[in-house]
């Protein structure tokens, strides 16, 4: 199980046509970002436990300057470096998206 991430400039489609809004994808901390998001509680106020690890979660520009929030919290009780890593990552790509207007992060599970 792993989950991938896009950031895309608007709302990518589902089939192959999504690459034209594709900015930046991280594809190398699946499995550890999937560790690192199962701690949360899916029925919990935070936007990151709504991300479905085995399927698509969009969020706009608007719910990842929420869900950057929550990021802190979580590098500072990982105990895992891959863990860390991968929520660097998610926390560059929220950044980047909610300054980026009408653009999207893309979570893919598997």
């Amino acid at each position: 199980m792993g989950i991938e991430l896009e950031l895309h400039s608007g709302r990518p489609a589902r089939k192959g046509a999504s690459r034209s809004t594709l900015l930046r994808g991280s594809y190398e901390h699946g499995e550890a970002l999937a560790r690192a998001l199962d701690t949360l509680d899916r029925h919990g106020p935070g936007k990151l436990g709504w991300v479905d690890p085995y399927g698509d979660t969009l969020f706009n520009e608007q719910e990842a300057q929420v869900a950057r929030q929550e990021i802190t919290a979580l590098v500072q009780g990982c105990t895992d470096d891959q863990q860390k890593a991968a929520l660097l990552d998610l926390a560059e790509l929220l950044e980047a998206c909610g300054t980026t207007p009408g653009s999207y992060v893309w979570f893919m599970g598997d």
